[in-house]
């Protein structure tokens, strides 16, 4: 059986040398010509537009408009609210940071996610949870990036809806979340089970809005549907 991850790095590299070969041998091929006079200007001095007088410039966007004044202040208010009659989670976040190390906690293989995160220009984690008396419990997380060399929260969101079909997951494809580019919504096919315990039911919504990745998951003693989950996600982005 062929290794599996090999394929892509040696085409990439193949691809990369062949360009270097090329840009050698039209180098050397130049480098014995004469040098080419280059041809005089058509016009010599470029007109250049007048700036815009003060009482015709556009005016700044409000703090309502721009987006960057939202999630560039603090994360932790775009969360959304414990609704009422809701109770905060014993030893969870309610409406505040999570450092790294915490919000990797949350993972099974914490250890990787650390290493994949600080690869990624993670920038921070805000969070909040509750539960009802029914039992159920929400989970939400604001995962921020400093997108400016890369789309880190888009990679990173691609690596967690990767493996959200497995049969241990959600065990589906999921659907789409309205007005997203990326951003996907699952109910579990099948609860959780543990012996001396009721089953667990499970949903969970992941979605993008410019460099926050929202991640929210639902556990309940009781099959979950897609209008509630779906909901949540979306006065979540709301807010963002």
């Amino acid at each position: 059986m062929r290794p599996r991850g090999r394929t892509g790095p040696l085409i990439a590299c193949a691809a990369v040398l062949g360009v270097l070969t090329g840009v050698v041998i039209g180098y050397t091929v130049q480098y014995d010509r004469p040098p080419t006079p280059l041809p005089p200007l058509s016009q010599r001095e470029l007109p250049q537009p007048e700036p815009l007088p003060e009482s015709k410039q556009p005016e700044p966007l409000s703090a309502a408009q721009d987006r960057m004044v939202k999630t560039d202040g603090d994360l932790r208010r775009l969360l959304l609210k414990k609704p009422e009659g809701a109770q905060a989670v014993p030893g969870e976040v309610e409406g505040d940071w999570l450092s790294l190390a915490e919000y990797t906690q949350e993972f099974t293989e914490p250890s990787s996610l650390f290493l994949q995160l600080t690869g990624l220009h993670f920038r921070r984690t805000a969070g909040t949870s509750w539960e009802r008396s029914d039992g159920s419990r929400v989970n939400i997380r604001l995962v921020q990036f400093r997108d400016a060399e890369q789309l880190s929260s888009s990679f990173f969101l691609q690596h967690q809806l990767s493996y959200m079909a497995d049969a241990e997951y959600a065990g589906n494809e999921g659907k789409p979340v309205p007005q997203t580019l990326e951003g996907r919504y699952y109910v579990h096919d099948e609860p959780y089970r543990e012996a001396g315990y009721e089953p667990v039911y499970a949903a969970r919504a992941l979605a993008r809005r410019g460099d926050i990745v929202m991640d929210i998951a639902i556990a309940d003693s009781k099959p979950v549907d897609d209008r509630t989950v779906l909901s949540l996600a979306e006065r979540q982005l709301e807010r963002l």
